[in-house]
């Protein structure tokens, strides 16, 4: 294979996907992770580390903390997934995506192992990631979970301190059905002696990560009894955060670039780290933990978070999907004064839409049609359930179809919204923006 092109083309049609084939492409370990890693001479050890899991807000979260190490001056990987646009926003040096010829090399050079091993897509890309940053020689890497936590590819690492951020109602069918048993997979990355934060202390939750750190002897803090919001506005484009640290009474003023509100619970799991961060050695001032935070989606190229794409027309895409998700959109929506809601709505097969579409607004006129995968649920039948919902509106042969019916209904001062899965805003984005 010679191309990039050629070389991705492989990874997806050969490789089991979890996008594509859901949970039947998740292996059930991380042992194919740990040989494949060993057979590149266990690049996993040689760089420092931040492991982040949680159902909502590690991609934030990662992002965050990325900008905020690169500001600081260190040399910073990113390991995200999914990707939106290009498969190599999932491995980025300094906000740089990884060079194509690198993504060559690495499966042409492994291509046996590959073939031999039988990996996932998501192992062989975690396998790279962990290469490329070792070959870099990446001061610190900040690497997001893919899927829960204990059972995770990335779950091999030993890093210097995890986050786990929100937990919600997601993936039930291979992280368990009640909030207990998904706290329990994604507390899977609390490691011996290793300090770990908890954005936020879910009442109902919070013994499962208490008795994993106890059992693990690791320390333990929650985000909220280190900050507090006091304030927070959407002015200029930034959503401008007022909060206080509680351990000094200091009042910390803090302009973030991610404009959903939903980042409230974020921002103070993101701070707790920081300082956490300086305690353990590292050298992130006030100014450069402003400064990055002000600028995390030029230095690190998130996308999808309650992104503006168009003021005229008004679009925003999010890529939440699911409960908590669908909620943190349903408050920013709540926020804008328009006339009519349009909203270009897909979902997955596999997604449990019983507690999204009844929280969904029944005056909005929808768009629905399902995303080019195998996994996504057919436009029909999505507006078959919503309509059960009285959630009225059209099925459409392709997002992009959907997407030209809104705009072509559109009228000055309405808001067209793109949600319900992340490859419905990853489509939209790729061929129209």
């Amino acid at each position: 294979m010679k191309t990039f092109a050629e070389v991705i083309e492989y990874l997806y049609a050969r490789l089991p996907m979890f996008t594509r084939d859901g949970a039947s492409a998740i292996n059930p370990d991380v042992d194919k992770t740990l040989l494949f890693c060993e057979a590149l001479g266990n690049p996993h050890h040689q760089f420092k580390s931040i492991h982040i899991a949680g159902t909502n807000g590690k991609g934030s979260s990662s992002h965050m903390l990325a900008a905020v190490l690169q500001t600081a001056g260190y040399k910073t990987g990113l390991y995200t997934s999914p990707h939106l646009v290009d498969f190599r926003e999932r491995i980025r040096l300094d906000g740089e995506m990884i060079p194509q010829q690198f993504v060559v090399d690495f499966v042409n050079q492994h291509l046996s192992l590959i073939e031999t091993l039988q990996p996932s897509f998501f192992e062989v890309t975690v396998a790279m990631a962990f290469h490329y940053f070792a070959i870099q020689q990446v001061d610190i890497a900040v690497i997001e979970v893919g899927l829960g936590g204990r059972l995770d590819s990335t779950n091999i690492i030993r890093p210097e301190i995890s986050l786990i951020t929100n937990i919600g109602m997601d993936h039930m069918n291979i992280l368990g059905n009640t909030l207990v048993e998904i706290a329990g997979e994604k507390a899977g990355i609390i490691k011996k002696n290793i300090p770990v934060v908890i954005s936020q202390k879910q009442a109902e939750i919070s013994f499962v990560f208490d008795q994993k750190a106890k059992v693990e002897e690791s320390p333990i803090t929650y985000g909220n009894d280190c900050f507090e919001v006091l304030n927070h506005q959407l002015l200029d484009d930034y959503l401008n955060v007022q909060l206080k640290n509680k351990q000094t009474n200091q009042l910390i003023e803090v302009k973030l670039d991610l404009t959903g509100s939903y980042q409230l619970k974020n921002i103070i799991g993101v701070l707790t780290i920081i300082d956490k961060l300086n305690s353990l050695g590292y050298s992130i001032t006030e100014e450069q933990k402003l400064a990055g935070l002000k600028n995390v989606q030029k230095r690190t190229g998130l996308q999808g978070r309650w992104q503006t794409l168009s003021k005229e027309p008004y679009i925003i895409a999010d890529t939440g999907h699911n409960e908590d998700g669908i909620q943190e959109v349903l408050k920013n929506l709540a926020k804008i004064d328009y006339k009519q809601l349009h909203i270009v709505f897909g979902a997955m097969r596999d997604k449990d839409l019983s507690h999204i579409l009844p929280i969904l607004p029944a005056s909005a006129q929808y768009y629905f049609a399902a995303p080019e995968m195998p996994r996504a649920m057919p436009a029909e039948d999505l507006q078959a359930i919503a309509l059960d919902y009285h959630l009225k509106g059209n099925a459409y042969p392709s997002i992009g179809q959907a997407f030209d019916a809104a705009k072509h209904q559109y009228r000055p001062g309405d808001l067209i919204f793109i949600g319900g899965s992340t490859f419905v805003v990853a489509e939209i984005l790729t061929n129209h923006f």
